[in-house]
């Protein structure tokens, strides 16, 4: 007898074996970094942006060769951390459907085995068998798509905040000579 908090597992697997289970965990491990990313983002970048910029008002030197060397080495950093996970959200992004590809082609495989061996061409268990194994399609596009909506608009916040970086540092040097 299976634990009570096990059951939803073992209909899962049921439902559309056990690459789906993989699924469940590679989209677990997706939001997780995406979740992750979001906290960086709201909290913790802002802090060593601001940091930043303090950092770089308080110099006296900002014209300078080096200055704006190291003023762009600070922000590469910076900008860097908060780029750090984007190659593992998109290998996971494209894992989902090729598992779910995986899925399918294992699960025709268990139905066409069935026949084989019970010899006869029940339409509804093969329809039945056909509709597990296209499940873990589903599931892996799913998780795709979601995945890379997330992926591709924390693309597009890195480089907004790439310039706007950039922008805010020049505008506390002006500010601070003003």
């Amino acid at each position: 007898m299976t634990p009570r908090w096990l059951e939803p597992l073992e209909r899962l697997v049921e439902s559309g074996g056990e690459v789906l289970v993989v699924i469940a965990v590679v989209a677990m491990l997706l939001f997780t970094l995406s979740l992750e990313r979001w906290w960086y983002f709201r909290v913790t970048y802002r802090h060593q942006r601001r940091q930043l910029i303090e950092r770089w008002t308080q110099r006296s030197d900002h014209l300078s060769w080096s200055a704006r060397t190291l003023r762009d080495v600070w922000t590469r950093e910076l900008i860097r951390r908060l780029r750090r996970p984007l190659p593992w959200l998109k290998l996971l992004v494209a894992l989902c459907p090729l598992l779910g590809l995986l899925g399918t082609v294992t699960g025709m495989i268990a139905v066409f085995d069935s026949l084989a061996l019970s010899g006869s061409g029940q339409a509804r268990s093969m329809a039945d068998g056909v509709a597990r194994a296209t499940l873990p399609t589903l599931t892996g596009m799913a998780v795709a798509v979601v995945g890379l909506l997330f992926t591709s608009r924390l693309e597009h916040i890195i480089r907004r905040e790439d310039q706007r970086l950039h922008d805010r540092l020049a505008r506390a040097v002006e500010e601070s000579h003003a």
